[in-house]
C-alpha cells in the first residue's frame, strides 16, 4: 500500500498534539506522522482512508491540509 501525503500548516510539536486525536480516529494510532522538518510540513498517512476523511479530520482540529501530487 502507498502512503499518502498530505502539506499542512502544522508548525510545532503542540500543533501535533491538537491534531492527534482526531487523526488517530480517522486512521489509526501510528499510521500517520508530520515531518516538522519539511518546509511544507508533511502529514503522511499509511492507510487507504480516503484524501477527504484525512482532511476533514485535521479542518476540525483547526488545521488545514492538501493532498500532495
Amino acid at each position: 500500500m502507498d502512503a499518502k501525503q498530505f502539506k499542512t500548516n502544522i508548525k510545532c510539536a503542540n500543533c501535533v498534539a491538537a491534531v492527534t486525536p482526531f487523526l488517530n480516529e480517522a486512521v489509526g494510532e501510528n499510521a500517520w506522522q508530520v515531518d516538522l522538518q519539511s518546509p511544507n510540513r508533511v502529514l503522511t498517512v499509511d492507510t487507504a482512508t480516503s484524501d477527504a476523511a484525512v482532511t476533514q479530520a485535521i479542518e476540525k482540529a483547526g488545521y488545514k491540509a492538501e493532498p500532495l501530487s
